[in-house]
């Protein structure tokens, strides 16, 4: 039987790299886990094992090091932007590139006025603490005339102890849930959303600052929306995005729900008054939806896993 190639694409996954500018006495760390990966002309080494038209993937893995020296990196959104425009632009067999970048934050460790004094130095600006919130991402993809750039962030936890009800539902003869009218809302985002950006002609974000609006409007809609359900949470988290930052066109989120029950404490002759929960980690709902800006296409892909 006949077969032929279909998509394919190769390059270095999950390359390391931690940028440290040293502004005097001041530092600033950015810390990366970059991925990139290569298609294009690359029929002959699936078909007959030609290296022809490969760039090695070590090669990829020492321009992420070599970038990191020569560019900086201001944000992982410009980071990303050099790697794929270097790959497609400096190899003609190389048609596509996209650069996937999940970023650490780290925050300042403040010291004693007497330690710092002690080590010599008025204030300490170069000791961090890893964040333990959420994980900042981002992919972008050129085929050399055309940008994509979605990013987004996970595993940030969030909760409101109050302001949720849920009831209403359809109940059949499987259902046990008990109508909720003050409930813990909770959930780990996993959110992305797609710049409007796209070519060089356009003017570009700036990539810092929009993220941490982005983030703000998100976490404000979410504390500040009274929550008959999640997927109300999800709609106005969205909203918020698209009508407050106009270089964002489209926003995706998967939001599982962090059940919290409560606990029967009268078997002790205990009253709950809605002050102590179990808290289950599985099963647990899934509640997903794009919101998109009026007459955009979408194009995050439904299944996040891997973006």
């Amino acid at each position: 039987m006949a077969t032929i190639l279909g998509q394919n694409q190769y390059g270095k996954a999950e390359n390391r790299v931690v940028k440290i500018t040293r502004d005097g006495d001041t530092h600033h760390i950015k810390d990366l886990n970059v991925s990139v990966a290569l298609s294009g002309d690359m029929d002959d080494v699936h078909y007959s094992g030609s290296n022809a038209n490969v760039l090695p993937t070590d090669t990829t893995k020492n321009t992420v090091y070599a970038f990191a020296k020569e560019h900086g990196i201001e944000s992982a959104e410009q980071f990303g932007i050099h790697l794929a425009r270097w790959f497609v632009n400096s190899q003609e067999p190389i048609q596509r590139a996209r650069i996937r970048i999940e970023e650490y934050g780290w925050d300042r460790i403040a010291t004693s006025d007497a330690n710092s004094k002690f080590i010599g130095s008025d204030e300490v600006n170069h000791s961090f603490v890893r964040q333990g919130m959420e994980t900042r991402v981002t992919q972008i993809t050129y085929d050399g005339r055309n940008w994509e750039v979605i990013s987004g962030l996970k595993d940030l936890v969030v909760m409101n102890s109050t302001n949720s009800e849920f009831w209403g539902y359809v109940k059949d003869k499987y259902t046990t849930l008990q109508e909720a009218y003050d409930r813990i809302l909770a959930t780990q985002v996993s959110g992305r959303w797609r710049f409007s950006w796209s070519d060089d002609e356009q003017r570009m974000p700036n990539w810092e600052k929009s993220y941490a609006e982005t983030r703000k409007h998100m976490l404000q809609a979410f504390a500040e929306t009274y929550s008959l359900s999640l997927q109300q949470t999800l709609y106005q988290m969205g909203s918020r995005i698209i009508n407050h930052r106009s270089e964002i066109d489209e926003v995706r989120f998967s939001l599982p729900n962090k059940h919290h029950f409560l606990v029967d404490l009268e078997p002790f002759g205990l009253k709950n008054d809605n002050e102590v929960y179990f808290a289950a980690d599985r099963p647990y709902g899934l509640i997903e939806a794009t919101i998109l800006r009026d007459g955009a296409d979408a194009r995050i892909p439904v299944d996040m896993t891997n973006l």
